[in-house]
């Protein structure tokens, strides 16, 4: 479903061209998730923003489907990190959910935002509220449900739990799967937090300073096989998390 070969994404600053991300390439099958883990700044996002068609890549091609990026339009939809930022401040619900349905020119607008509102476990109540008036979980429930309603073939989620405190994560988190599981999407997950990649992946890209240093599965990760040194001491880091808050969301403790 994604065939990511050989990109370089490259921004110009006041001192030169800086490679944010440096010859990555990886591969997503349909229906698979996928993570992305490291820490800031070492080029997750900017992969995400690269195949969202929101950042050019310098080098290298990216597929969604065996079409180019351009080809894809609706089938490729993002849900960002913060959801205090993502959605419109003067937009109600209703108006952010009926905005893409417009755009992609689909019909039956009444029925589509009532059922995507309740698809991510909102009523229709909440469709004529202000994003002020809601909570960080149920901002981030309104842009899944914004990211959904073009019944898009993958989704790409920036962190979407980190903004939240643990026990909403959970609750995205088990959202989230059981999306994946009815609509048989394709994602990718970014993430510095190697539990929630745990609970969602079944396959995990390192990335450090703009580079995949390694890729495998989420069995390996586990079990703490991993070959690079960098990879190694994330896995240390990651030691430090309270079992309670891992045992919240749901996943092994022991990663």
């Amino acid at each position: 479903m994604i065939d990511v070969d050989a990109v370089t994404v490259r921004f110009k600053t006041a001192a030169g061209a800086v490679d944010a991300v440096r010859n990555a390439s990886f591969h997503v099958a349909q229906g698979e998730v996928f993570g992305l883990v490291g820490e800031s700044g070492s080029g997750k996002s900017t992969i995400l923003r690269a195949l969202s068609g929101l950042t050019p890549n310098a080098q290298g091609t990216m597929r969604i489907a065996q079409h180019e990026q351009a080809a894809r339009k609706r089938d490729v939809q993002m849900v960002f990190q913060d959801p205090y930022g993502s959605l419109h401040p003067r937009f109600t619900v209703d108006q952010t959910l009926r905005e893409p349905l417009r755009i992609s020119g689909i019909d039956r607008h009444e029925e589509r935002i009532v059922n995507a509102l309740r698809e991510v476990g909102l009523n229709a109540s909440f469709r004529f509220r202000y994003p002020h008036q809601l909570s960080g979980g149920q901002r981030q429930r309104v842009a899944i449900a914004r990211a959904l309603i073009v019944e898009p073939r993958v989704l790409l989620l920036d962190e979407p739990t980190s903004a939240l405190d643990v026990s909403v994560q959970a609750e995205i988190l088990n959202l989230l799967k059981r999306l994946h599981q009815e609509r048989n999407l394709t994602m990718i997950l970014v993430s510095h937090n190697l539990a929630v990649v745990g609970f969602l992946c079944s396959r995990v890209a390192i990335m450090r300073n703009g580079e995949i240093v390694e890729e495998l599965d989420i069995g390996r990760v586990r079990a703490q096989q991993v070959e690079s040194e960098y990879s190694r001491s994330l896995l240390l880091a990651t030691g430090g998390y309270r079992r309670k808050a891992v045992e919240v969301i749901g996943v092994d403790a022991s990663l």
